[in-house]
């Protein structure tokens, strides 16, 4: 399947430790692709990942 249009990115970047967070939370950055305290990753726009991103929200910026 070949997508004619560009598609929508979305740069994520962990702006607050984990220290303390639930476990689910840990592995949804994990998931996201996100390691130390200011790493920042740069994601396709696709419900699964604002539903990810909406989870962890007081963790993460979104540009």
């Amino acid at each position: 399947m070949v997508n004619s249009q560009k598609e929508k990115t979305i740069k994520v970047t962990l702006i607050k430790s984990m220290i303390g967070t639930k476990k689910s939370h840990k592995a949804t950055v994990r998931g996201l692709g996100l390691r130390k305290l200011n790493s920042s990753s740069i994601l396709i726009d696709t419900p699964e990942v604002r539903g990810m991103i909406y989870k962890i929200n007081y963790l993460v910026k979104c540009d």
